[in-house]
């Protein structure tokens, strides 16, 4: 079985190749692992394909903040040196830095 290497890491600022959002990576899928009517309801000629890494984003536009599961092609790094507003970013991180957010430890 080959190796799958993510191309970006968690506490990554990236943004969507075609959709005007971007967000902080708090999670990685070595591959798809979300439903198959998620998957479905992506247009048949925009789908990507299912064996590369997918990304669980902190997302924001210019309007909302969410949940965003993206597939690796569908990514580029954030270059705005802008830090994300997301709400749910200060429980898992601490300082923004060139770009990263570096992981909080765990307070247990």
């Amino acid at each position: 079985m080959e190796a799958i290497t993510a191309k970006y890491m968690i506490g990554q600022v990236v943004r969507h190749r075609l959709h005007p959002f971007r967000g902080v990576i708090f999670d990685i899928d070595p591959k798809f692992s979300n439903s198959e009517e998620w998957y479905e309801s992506i247009p048949e000629d925009s789908r990507p394909k299912k064996d590369q890494p997918f990304y669980h984003l902190y997302a924001e536009t210019e309007a909302t903040y969410y949940v965003a599961y993206v597939s690796e092609q569908n990514l580029v790094a954030d270059s705005s040196g802008e830090p994300v507003e997301h709400p749910e970013l200060i429980a898992q991180f601490g300082e923004f830095n060139d770009g990263y957010y570096a992981l909080q430890a765990a307070l247990n």
